[in-house]
């Protein structure tokens, strides 16, 4: 904003010698602007707006007194910006406590003293401008610290990211894993009743935690996790393991608790092999024990294992998988999320990109 700009002063007054002496005593330092009663002070107002650096407001006036102009800048919340001093003759208790009220920054009485009145109204202006300057500041240093907040959040993400799919590559998996693991979640999320109140920020946050589900087989040996054969019962409990080291992996990472994803990534890690029916680990839980989300992933996580070729196995088709899920051959799901899944199962491959 330019220096001219914020040095101009309204004077509000109907009668001219008045509005004279007040001229005389700002005008070398001021652009002064000059208007006979309160209506078209409003209208001067709507056009200058923050350019104005203060409002010289007599109390009695025809049209529209300066109480009437209060209570519009009042209600409008441009008195908390531009100091405003009420000029009256008559400066009773009940007139100035009601000024105040309205929220002008001072009463000033008739006849005025010329250097105190100068020096009254200059001290509150520059007292306003620190004030709005440092306003102004706080509200740059908070766009800054929201801009490095994403930035930061940005990383995070990468990083997250970026490890996932480190851990597909080991798992001779392609990192097209994580992506479908991320869409199949998000959708899912979206079209079926499990989603609950949460709002799309929070399905946004789910899904990039969903591809840390399998974080925790950084833990595990090669010779167990690549195995092109059955596990056998001692290394299957290795395998089911990863659950457990991967939201230990998650607490070695500084500051992860401070991003939004943590709790869902960590709840994720934890949970993606629990089963509606209480057979999943490592916990045991059952029903509406696992969370919304954890359901989800588990169930995202199951189709595109089966559907997906790995050491051990070839691909399954599309209405295989479907088949199998739905007979219960790969765990029991929350027969909600399972409805709903068939339902939207022809939609399915071409969120996964599969044939």
């Amino acid at each position: 904003m330019a220096m001219q700009e914020r040095k101009t002063m309204l004077i509000v007054d109907d009668v001219e010698g008045n509005r004279a002496i007040l001229r005389g005593i700002f005008q070398k330092d001021y652009i002064v602007l000059e208007a006979e009663n309160g209506v078209d002070a409003l209208s001067m107002i709507g056009i200058q707006g923050d350019n104005l650096v203060a409002i010289l407001l007599d109390m009695t006036m025809p049209k529209m007194d300066g109480f009437g102009v209060l209570q519009v800048l009042h209600e409008q919340g441009f008195i908390k910006k531009v100091p405003v001093f009420l000029m009256t003759v008559e400066c009773r208790e009940e007139t100035t406590l009601l000024a105040y009220e309205l929220g002008v920054m001072d009463v000033i009485e008739r006849p005025i003293v010329p250097h105190v009145v100068k020096k009254r109204i200059e001290s509150v202006i520059e007292l306003c401008n620190m004030r709005n300057n440092l306003n102004e500041q706080v509200k740059i240093q908070e766009m800054k610290l929201v801009e490095k907040t994403k930035e930061i959040q940005g990383l995070n993400n990468a990083i997250i990211v970026t490890l996932a799919t480190a851990i597909e590559f080991r798992d001779c998996e392609s990192g097209e894993h994580v992506k479908r693991i991320h869409d199949l979640t998000l959708f899912l999320l979206e079209n079926t009743r499990l989603k609950e109140d949460l709002h799309q920020q929070e399905l946004d946050k789910i899904a990039t935690a969903a591809i840390m589900h399998d974080v925790g087989k950084i833990a595990i040996p090669d010779q167990i996790l690549n195995k092109p054969g059955r596990l056998t019962e001692d290394e299957f409990e290795i395998m089911k393991t990863h659950t457990i080291r991967g939201c230990e992996l998650l607490d070695q990472i500084p500051t992860i608790n401070q991003n939004g994803v943590y709790h869902y990534a960590y709840d994720i890690c934890r949970h993606h092999h629990e089963r509606w029916d209480g057979k999943g680990y490592p916990d045991g839980l059952k029903g509406q024990e696992i969370t919304p989300w954890a359901q989800i992933v588990a169930l995202a996580d199951v189709y595109d294992a089966l559907t997906s070729e790995r050491v051990y196995k070839k691909a399954y088709s599309h209405e295989q998988a479907l088949k199998m899920i739905s007979n219960g051959e790969c765990g029991i799901f929350n027969p909600t999320l399972l409805q709903d899944f068939l339902a939207l199962s022809q939609e399915i491959p071409g969120i996964m990109h599969t044939q």
